[in-house]
């Protein structure tokens, strides 16, 4: 079936934890180890800095007290830039759909926090797979029946991991950032890309090395997770390529924004050059499963009729999934 993807949002919010921040937090790290491990520069969080600085968020039950953006907020600000991208009016969402790695609420469902902080009175469901839920939600839909969805379908993954970080653990501190995407797409009406292909699997027996606790602090097999990410994402990337991939069109790939040297050995593997790699994970961040999609988002205006995006994710479940993003040619003009 077709899967037309109208418009992307993406929100990070402004709070910056530095390289230098995380230095002077006196967990054993540098600008300079940090770069060379994992190639972040910063990352954003909906915590204040003073809050980490004072408390190295050892309770993360006081972490959501103290976050200056809800997921529902953040969600809002992400869904209305990718409604306005799309150009329809709120009121024409049918269905709202939602995944996180750590949702604000267990019930209600984190969906319904959003659509309300919206005022949009649709159904509303949660389908959470940690960092890859954004390629879930679009995998799920496209099993779906056209016949049985409404014309426009929201779907929003708002991601708050720093406040599962321990920022006395230079492993994850380094790692994470918060941000949310959207967005609006569609079964039935042609939109400015085309979902040409999802895909999902996963390994349950891997289910315990990436783990958020309901009240805990995050935790990884960081070695075997790596391993697990590198293979799993150039698999992706090549399948996508092998069937896809023409003379005629440039193909771009944008992964899972987990670190920038898994990106890099991604690339290496699968011959990506510099060109057609993207990422934001220098600047932003581990955003778990808005990541990836928020890459795309944020070069939203400068892709043509020309692209096709290897979207590919990897994340706790264990779990893996792709996508193949064809932009379309604009009214009057000939496709490729």
């Amino acid at each position: 079936m077709s899967l037309f993807l109208h418009g992307l949002g993406h929100f990070h919010p402004e709070n910056e934890i530095t390289n230098e921040f995380l230095q002077e937090l006196d967990i054993g790290t540098s600008d300079e180890w940090i770069i060379e491990r994992v190639g972040i520069r910063s990352r954003r969080t909906t915590l204040p800095l003073d809050y980490i600085r004072a408390t190295r968020n050892r309770d993360p039950r006081g972490a959501a007290e103290a976050a200056l953006y809800s997921h529902a907020e953040s969600g809002r600000r992400a869904a209305l830039l990718a409604i306005e991208r799309a150009e329809i009016d709120k009121s024409e969402i049918g269905l709202v759909l939602a995944g996180s790695s750590m949702m604000d609420t267990a019930t209600p469902a984190e969906s319904c926090n959003v659509a309300q902080a919206l005022e949009i009175e649709a159904p509303a469901l949660d389908v959470n797979s940690a960092c890859t839920s954004f390629l879930a939600n679009l995998y799920l839909l496209s099993l779906m029946q056209p016949s049985r969805l409404p014309p426009y379908v929201l779907v929003v993954c708002p991601e708050a991991v720093t406040r599962a970080v321990d920022y006395s653990d230079r492993a994850s501190a380094v790692l994470w950032g918060d941000g949310a995407v959207a967005a609006v797409v569609s079964t039935r009406v042609p939109g400015r890309a085309e979902v040409l292909h999802s895909t999902f699997e996963s390994s349950p027996a891997g289910a315990a090395k990436v783990v958020i606790p309901r009240l805990g602090h995050f935790a990884q097999e960081g070695r075997s997770v790596q391993t697990f990410a590198i293979k799993k994402t150039t698999r992706v990337f090549e399948d996508l390529r092998a069937e896809f991939a023409t003379d005629r069109r440039s193909l771009h790939f944008v992964g899972h924004q987990a670190n920038l040297r898994m990106l890099e050995a991604v690339c290496r593997f699968g011959a990506v050059p510099d060109e057609r790699h993207h990422s934001n994970v220098e600047w932003f961040g581990n955003t778990a499963a808005a990541g990836a999609p928020s890459v795309v988002s944020q070069r939203w205006e400068s892709w043509s009729s020309d692209d096709d995006i290897a979207l590919v994710g990897v994340g706790a479940g264990l779990s893996w999934s792709g996508c193949l993003l064809r932009f379309r040619a604009p009214a009057g003009e000939t496709p490729c």
